[in-house]
């Protein structure tokens, strides 16, 4: 999958990974050194234009505007609940 080769090429480990039809959940072990920006610039930017090339008919929806993602995304650091956020991210 592509998530999981970007963050190891990045450095990072996918702990847990939902795909949703409208949404994406990911754990992640980010090293300090790896910006959590610059890691979802990278997934975001990536991903768009591999699903763009592969399903050339979502280009041309109008309404997304050549946007795969959304602009903003939610980042939440774990510690004592992780095992709960990954349940959940299941």
């Amino acid at each position: 999958m592509a998530i999981r080769s970007i963050c190891g090429f990045a450095g990072c480990e996918v702990v847990e990974l939902n795909v949703q039809p409208d949404h994406v959940h990911l754990v992640a072990m980010i090293p300090a050194k790896v910006g959590i920006s610059q890691l979802l610039g990278r997934l975001k930017g990536q991903t768009s234009i591999r699903l763009f090339h592969q399903f050339r008919h979502l280009k041309k929806k109008p309404y997304w505007g050549n946007h795969f993602w959304s602009k903003g995304y939610c980042v939440v650091t774990v510690d004592l609940d992780a095992d709960m956020i990954r349940k959940y991210v299941r």
